[in-house]
């Protein structure tokens, strides 16, 4: 097995999670809020993407639109190494021949990566998202940074804690891998192909833009069930007291819909597409970048 998208696929992991990660808190507490059967989150905070952003950094301080980039980074590290390196390495195994790749046999690689990828490294997506929710004034108990967190998660929760919302997670990875790696590498073939540009940048960029936005638009109701998922605390309380709301994923889908209506599954969308949208040319960008340095030192 060929180790370097692993290498190559964590380092632009990284480096797109860092430079979008303050839009992703915005995008995490629009999420959160107006949930109805839930005293903490019940009100509505922020009118937008853009209100969040001032209001968080005006009231929390600007470092809390980076509160849970350590386990952020570190799910990527984990996450978008395996991420890449299973894409790349089922890939070959279902078409050996790069030329023979077709986007359907490129969506199932894409699906089983990012479902096996995201299921492992659930823990580190658990910390970020309990990290972003909690408001220098509201009533969430302001922890002392992620290993403090994940040792209060352990002990209060256990590893069922830890792994909460590891379905929804693993669904939201699943669509969101296989529809950006195909439809990324289907948008650069048809251009390379039709020879509109060349192998650059440009390309590169044009590629991950559509990528993004066909994740946005697929993953969006899955990823409002994961945050609020993941953000529930102990199970053995009683609904109603702002602690377990959601029994299961489908549960929370379900509940959403009918207290919030439909479009409450496309909360946070915009801070989502211009999430992805960004995470995408920043990632898809660097990892050919990293590619092209890499092959050359490595090789």
């Amino acid at each position: 097995m060929d180790y370097r998208p692993f290498i190559y696929g964590g380092l632009a992991s990284m480096t797109a999670e860092f430079g979008t990660f303050p839009i992703d808190t915005t995008k995490t507490r629009l999420q959160l809020q107006g949930q109805v059967i839930d005293v903490k989150q019940k009100e509505i905070r922020y009118r937008g993407m853009l209100h969040a952003f001032v209001r968080i950094a005006r009231e929390d301080g600007i470092k809390a639109l980076f509160n849970g980039v350590a386990p952020a980074l570190l799910r990527q590290a984990t996450y978008g190494s395996l991420k890449l390196g299973f894409y790349h390495a089922l890939k070959r195994r279902l078409v050996k021949n790069p030329k023979d790749e077709t986007l359907y046999y490129n969506v199932i690689a894409g699906v089983i990566a990012g479902a096996v990828s995201s299921a492992i490294c659930n823990p580190t997506d658990v910390l970020k998202i309990r990290m972003q929710a909690e408001y220098r004034s509201g009533t969430s108990v302001v922890r002392k940074g992620m290993i403090h967190s994940f040792m209060s998660i352990f002990k209060e929760e256990g590893a069922r804690g830890l792994y909460r919302g590891v379905g929804p997670t693993a669904q939201r990875a699943a669509v969101i891998a296989g529809v950006e790696l195909p439809v990324y590498d289907w948008c650069k073939k048809k251009i390379l192909d039709y020879k509109i540009m060349g192998d650059n940048p440009y390309t590169h960029f044009c590629a991950s833009g559509v990528a993004g936005f066909a994740g946005a638009v697929a993953s969006n109701p899955i990823d409002v069930v994961k945050t609020r998922m993941m953000n529930q605390r102990n199970l053995k309380l009683k609904p109603g007291d702002g602690t377990v709301i959601y029994r299961s994923a489908a549960h929370c889908l379900v509940t959403t819909f009918k207290s919030e209506g439909f479009f409450a599954l496309y909360r946070g969308f915009v801070p989502q597409f211009l999430r992805l949208f960004p995470w995408n040319v920043i990632f898809f960008m660097s990892f050919e970048q990293y590619k092209k340095f890499g092959d050359k030192t490595l090789l």
